[in-house]
């Protein structure tokens, strides 16, 4: 890869990546303001506009989207009837969860063993440095031959849809005849990957109510109605014995017949513990790419320190459910909300609430921008074949942008191999993939550009 110009000039920035990447990560820019000030957001987002200004983009602006954060967006004007190509990262974060698990500080990016750490570093502060770099290489090596729009997300983890209703209600902003989504990531660090779907997403809130209020234990317990043990029930029934997903209605057979995810190698990346079973039937890739899964996120009950010898009068739980190609987030939201207002048991008042929701996404890997994507991998890393994979996270964007633009062609590459432990603690990237994509995207840009 270092006989070529364009990967010569990444290589040559990447001490500039790192410090850029470590300014970014120290915003805390967690989408939920009741927990992280808004300002952490602001700062990231301006951090932007002025990466974005200093590259010569024009039209730069902070949109304010309806779910109460700032998307920012920009536009590179290429020669005179060049093609458009739309690049997508995210700024917001995950919470960096149990601090005191990370090795390091999670807003701090610290090099260690080879990997830079830090929360966001590869989902997806890391894709805006991504687009940064293979831009520059593009500058310095005749010059960017497309039309370039940027646009970076402020809520992506959050789910809110603030960016989807905004490109909804201004469609004529994100137009383009391709879109790169950066917030995938190779199925293996060092194995060229393209994302061709993703499974969609839906939230739901559920309520159990039994009791007008908590009642002594020894004294009515064995015949009231216990609101947190109704709640078990319920959340037990989603799962099938082999802990496949059972949603009343939701089809949970289906195949992936793409790349294929060894059970030796998925342990390890999911960090199994000895003599813990894998849940679910059928292949890996099926289980994570091709059918639904539900997770339970959270539940509201007593915690064991201090707890009280008391039946329970209520409890509550966020329940995730994700949503395979083929199927409609909507639709599995209907479904997943009557399973558990039908399966809650005692007549036990039960209420749910959607709180957020994502469509699934399924890519056109027949076309034109993923032939010059293929050849540009293929010398970024080094003669090898890109592959095609599921993700079984959301982007809930994807569909919102296939339906606006159906012509557009989308393709999902990104940081966020196993090893980056994307939305755990001790997130990291690898520099080498970092530096290996952004060498591909620009190439991307230049076959693109040519077809």
């Amino acid at each position: 890869m270092s006989s070529n110009p364009v990967a010569e000039t990444v290589a040559s920035l990447m001490p500039r990546a790192k410090a850029e990447l470590a300014e970014l990560v120290a915003f805390k820019s967690v989408a939920d303001f009741d927990q992280y000030p808004k300002s952490e957001s602001e700062g990231a987002a301006n951090w932007i506009v002025d990466a974005l200004r200093a590259e010569g983009f024009q039209d730069l602006a902070l949109l304010d989207t309806p779910d109460g954060t700032q998307s920012v967006y920009g536009f590179l004007p290429g020669p005179e009837g060049a093609k458009t190509v739309l690049l997508y990262a995210h700024y917001d974060v995950q919470p960096p969860l149990d601090e005191a698990g990370w090795a390091t500080p999670p807003f701090e990016l610290t090099e260690r063993d080879g990997r830079w750490y830090g929360r966001g570093s590869a989902d997806c502060k890391g894709g805006v440095i991504m687009h940064l770099l293979a831009l520059r290489a593009l500058k310095a090596n005749g010059g960017v031959p497309v039309h370039v729009k940027v646009i970076v997300e402020g809520s992506e983890e959050q789910g809110t849809g603030g960016l989807e209703r905004y490109a909804e209600e201004h469609p004529e902003l994100l137009t383009a005849d391709t879109i790169v989504i950066g917030d995938a990531g190779n199925f293996r660090a060092g194995l060229p990957t393209v994302t061709a779907t993703l499974r969609g997403m839906t939230l739901v809130r559920v309520q159990v109510d039994t009791l007008e209020g908590n009642l002594h234990s020894g004294q009515f317990g064995g015949a009231a109605p216990d609101a947190l043990a109704a709640l078990i029930r319920v959340l037990d029934s989603l799962r099938a014995e082999d802990g496949s997903t059972t949603v009343d209605g939701l089809a949970g057979d289906a195949a992936w017949d793409g790349l294929q995810y060894d059970e030796e190698s998925f342990r390890k990346d999911a960090k199994v513990l000895d003599g813990v079973e894998l849940i679910g039937s059928g292949t890996i890739a099926d289980r994570i790419w091709a059918r639904p899964a539900v997770t339970v996120l959270g539940i509201d009950c007593p915690p064991v320190v201090g707890a009280t010898a008391s039946v329970q009068a209520g409890a509550r739980a966020l329940v995730s459910l994700r949503v395979p190609p083929g199927a409609d987030a909507a639709e599995a939201t209907k479904l997943l909300q009557a399973h558990l207002e039908t399966r809650t048991p005692w007549g036990a008042r039960v209420s749910t609430e959607q709180i957020g929701q994502g469509q699934p996404f399924r890519a056109d890997t027949s076309s034109p921008a993923y032939a010059a994507m293929t050849e540009a991998m293929s010398v970024a890393y080094a003669g090898q074949e890109m592959q095609y994979a599921g993700l079984g996270g959301s982007i809930p964007l994807c569909n919102t942008l296939a339906s606006l633009y159906p012509q557009a062609e989308i393709l999902l590459i990104g940081l966020s191999e196993p090893e980056a432990q994307i939305h755990a603690v001790n997130e990291g990237v690898s520099p080498d993939e970092l530096e290996r994509l952004s060498v591909a995207e620009a190439l991307f840009l230049r076959n693109y550009a040519a077809s």
